[in-house]
């Protein structure tokens, strides 16, 4: 009776163990199938929750494909180097405030309050631009880390599997490096539209009018170039900053009227606007070579900022072998 009972059994048995091998079998091949890499730079899938994943595709903002394209929330802090990026960005919109008020006016004592002004609206929209930016109501940013420049632009490297159909997987890859200028400069354009009209007509008999209308053009042309040129001018702008300055310093010293070595050091560093402008100039220098060096050493790039007036300097004690009426007598 038993062994009739066993003979029967084992059909069972063995089917039993088939389903369970075809169960187990089924279930890995179902989490392999779920967790298929990505085609592309860029795209990756979300986790459902339920230990599956989504079709491949963009990543949620904030978050960026791990190694197995598996999208995966950022948690990094911004480094140095993307702090001194994103100060960078601040401060050409308060230069260009700045430059624009000093140009568009001929009489520049009175001009203090509008710059005074374009100072603190640009701080004002710092501060809201970073409290807007996860985690919400704080100062400190969490940010995704960049790796190369490709990231900076995902629209461009989109797969086609097969070449049949298109994966749009364009994200901020460089969260929020790209969109946080854009935010800061939308700031910074409605706080001018609601103070500098009042201040310019109350303190300074609407002769920051024209400025007004000079940040009109420039901040939205600031958003394009964020927009289109911001991986490039994340790797270049410390060279940028220190070319210009050296640049600029050059053709503000030209501007002083009398280029002799007595009278430019006197108007360079007596003339409290004129040392203002030189500060400036210093100051933005300094933070190019901050900036190219990220002081890794600080023992052997700290010295470099002590180069930072040089330019000056050398321009003063040439400036008499670069006057055209020295020349122009010394050859007749």
């Amino acid at each position: 009776m038993s062994l009739e009972t066993s003979a029967r059994s084992r059909p069972h048995n063995e089917f039993m163990k088939s389903c369970l091998f075809l169960a187990i079998f089924g279930i890995s091949f179902a989490e392999k199938v779920s967790v298929v890499k990505c085609p592309g730079l860029y795209c990756g899938r979300k986790d459902t929750g339920k230990g599956t994943y989504s079709e491949c595709g963009a990543c949620p903002r904030g978050y960026q494909p791990d190694s197995n394209t598996i999208c995966q929330q950022c948690e990094d802090s911004p480094k140095f180097y993307d702090w001194l990026y994103l100060g960078y960005m601040a401060l050409l919109s308060l230069v260009f405030h700045w430059f624009f008020i000093d140009f568009t006016n001929k009489r520049k004592r009175t001009l203090i309050i509008l710059h005074v002004s374009a100072l603190l609206e640009c701080i004002l929209a710092a501060t809201l631009t970073l409290f807007l930016v996860d985690p919400v109501g704080s100062i400190f940013i969490r940010s995704c880390t960049v790796r190369e420049l490709s990231d900076w632009y995902t629209m461009l490297y989109n797969p086609s599997p097969n070449y049949t159909t298109t994966l749009h997987c364009t994200q901020e890859i460089v969260y929020p490096l790209y969109t946080i200028s854009m935010i800061y400069y939308a700031f910074c354009l409605v706080l001018m539209m609601l103070v500098r009209p009042f201040v310019s007509y109350k303190f300074v008999q609407s002769r920051g009018t024209k400025s007004i209308y000079a940040a009109l053009y420039f901040l939205p042309i600031l958003i394009v170039l964020q927009a289109v040129f911001g991986g490039l001018l994340y790797y270049a702008f410390p060279y940028i900053i220190i070319v210009l300055s050296v640049i600029t310093n050059a053709v503000f010293l030209s501007s002083i009227s009398e280029q002799k070595l007595k009278p430019l050091v006197k108007e360079a560093f007596l003339n409290v606007r004129n040392l203002t402008i030189l500060a400036g100039h210093w100051f933005l220098h300094a933070y190019g070579i901050i900036a190219m060096t990220q002081l890794n050493d600080p023992k052997y790039y700290g010295p470099l900022i002590a180069l930072v007036p040089f330019p000056v300097m050398f321009y003063i004690l040439t400036v008499k072998f670069t006057d055209p009426e020295r020349n122009a007598s010394d050859m007749s």
